[in-house]
C-alpha cells in the first residue's frame, strides 16, 4: 500500500472510527485477561499453601562482602526454596564457610536444611550441624543438632548440646558463641573435657 492509499484510507471518518473501536475491543479484552491471569494467580497461592515455595533455586549460592569488600561468607545449597511473603528460604544439604577480617582459614559448616532469614541476614541451619575449623597446624571439629549464623554481628551461637573435638581432646558442653573475626569460642554451661596427656 503506498503513500496517496494510506492517507485516502485515513481520511474515511467510518474507517477512522471503525480502527478506532478495533483498538478500544482490544484493549478491554486485554485488560480483562490480565485480570483473570492475576485471579487465578491468587487462587494458585492458596491452592498451593503458605507450605509451598514461591520459587525454588537449583546449586544456588548466596555470597556477601564486609564493608571493605572483602569475602564475608559464602553459602551453597543443591536446592533452595524460597517463599516470598515471608522472605525466607529453605536449603537443603547447606555448606557454608565463614571468612574472618583476613580472608584466612574459613570455618566451614554442613547442615542436613538452613533457613535464611534475608532481611536479618541470618541462617539457622538444623540436623547433623558440623563446623570444621582448620588452621596450618590443627583442626577441630564442632557437632550440634542446631546453629544460628548471624552474619550482621559476625556470631555463630546455639543452646543445644556441643561437642568439639580436637587433636589432643574432646569437650563438651551446652550452648556457645562464638565471635568468627576474632577467633573466640565461649561455652555456656555444663563444660566438661577429656584431653590425652602428652608423652
Amino acid at each position: 500500500m503506498n503513500r496517496d492509499t494510506l492517507l485516502s484510507v485515513i481520511r474515511m471518518p467510518r474507517l477512522r472510527t471503525l480502527a478506532l473501536a478495533a483498538t478500544i475491543a482490544a484493549t478491554v479484552f486485554l485488560m480483562w485477561q490480565r485480570e483473570e491471569a492475576n485471579d487465578l494467580l491468587g487462587d494458585a497461592t492458596e491452592l498451593r499453601g503458605p507450605s509451598e515455595p514461591d520459587s525454588f533455586v537449583i546449586e544456588g549460592r548466596y555470597t556477601t562482602w564486609n564493608e571493605q569488600g572483602n569475602l564475608k561468607m559464602t553459602l551453597s545449597s543443591p536446592r533452595i526454596d524460597q517463599f516470598e511473603t515471608s522472605d525466607h528460604a529453605i536449603m537443603n544439604a547447606p555448606r557454608a564457610r565463614i571468612y574472618n577480617e583476613q580472608g584466612t582459614d574459613p570455618w566451614i559448616i554442613e547442615a542436613d536444611e538452613g533457613s535464611l532469614q534475608q532481611n536479618d541476614d541470618r541462617v539457622v541451619l538444623t540436623g547433623n550441624v558440623i563446623v570444621l575449623r582448620q588452621t596450618a597446624d590443627s583442626e577441630a571439629t564442632l557437632t550440634t543438632n542446631s546453629l544460628t549464623l548471624d552474619n550482621k554481628q559476625g556470631t555463630v551461637h546455639t543452646d543445644q548440646p556441643v561437642t568439639i573435638t580436637e587433636p589432643f581432646g574432646v569437650t563438651r558442653a551446652t550452648g556457645m558463641k562464638a565471635w568468627v573475626d576474632q577467633r573466640v569460642l565461649e561455652l555456656n554451661s555444663r563444660v566438661e573435657g577429656h584431653y590425652e596427656t602428652i608423652r
